[in-house]
């Protein structure tokens, strides 16, 4: 495995990258980092070039003071790394990012993976989730802890279970990393209001994908989640969509080895594999 930096313009950004063949980029949700990607790191790195990094303000990157492009470090990061077409793969917000990059600069993009991912300019339905809610008024007022806590029980708990119910080793792992996040204040300060959004945005654009793309969600994640991947399934030309039972927004940490069986096979069925 190799490891480093990549200097985005206003802040260095760090990667890992490991083994040989067609290149896989991993793009992580935005409540942890790249460590999310653990339970996959070693099996796709024995049969393809993969590659993980951490968005900036998160656990060894640059911290942020202000909205960032986040297509913008992710083509800074293949170009210094002489990658592309790759096969991108997102949860949540690195779903978003994968989806977005692809759409504007597709001979970067051989596949998608988009888990637990809503498209840019998708409107959602109903009110937000009232963890979501409540974990904005405890930024406001510094609560980090509540703020963490409301966080495991929307994205690791999800809909209709508690917390107690999900592996607790996983629930620890994510715990450490949106610690970190939250400490540095990078979801307030980049990703409410991104700098230089897709325009048109994916959810307009779904139909111009002219990449073969898996569509992952937790059967447990939130409703409007799983709507959203019903959308990228249909308006995507190319498209296969799973829905794994008995998880929530981050599926390939808590159901690892068939999380993993569904991408491998994606990628087998089309020779992304050594």
């Amino acid at each position: 495995m190799s490891q480093g930096y990549v200097d985005c313009g206003g802040g260095r950004m760090y990667y890992e990258v490991a083994g040989e063949g067609a290149p896989v980029v991993l793009c992580h949700a935005g409540f942890v980092d790249s460590r999310m990607w653990d339970d996959q790191w070693a099996a796709l790195a024995q049969r393809c070039r993969v590659i993980r990094f951490d968005m900036r303000g998160f656990v060894r990157s640059a911290a942020l003071d202000g909205p960032v492009c986040r297509r913008a470090d992710l083509y800074a990061l293949l170009e210094q790394l002489g990658v592309g077409p790759a096969v991108l793969v997102g949860c949540s917000l690195g779903g978003e990012l994968a989806l977005d990059a692809a759409l504007e600069r597709p001979e970067l993009a051989s596949a998608l993976i988009l888990v637990s991912a809503v498209p840019s300019g998708f409107a959602m339905a109903g009110a937000p989730p009232s963890e979501l809610l409540q974990m904005i008024d405890a930024l406001g007022r510094g609560d980090l802890g509540l703020a963490e806590d409301l966080q495991m029980q929307l994205w690791m708990a999800g809909q209709g279970r508690t917390l107690e119910q999900v592996d607790a080793e996983a629930v620890r792992r994510a715990r450490a990393m949106a610690r970190v996040a939250l400490a540095n204040g990078t979801w307030q300060q980049a990703d409410i209001s991104p700098l230089d959004p897709l325009d048109p945005p994916a959810a307009a654009r779904l139909g111009q994908l002219a990449r073969p793309a898996l569509v992952i969600a937790g059967a447990l994640d939130h409703p409007e989640v799983l709507r959203a991947a019903g959308v990228l399934a249909d308006g995507i030309p190319v498209a296969q969509q799973v829905v794994m039972g008995g998880c929530a927004h981050v599926p390939n940490m808590e159901q690892p080895e068939l999380f993993s069986r569904h991408i491998f096979s994606f990628l087998q069925q089309h020779d992304f594999l050594l």
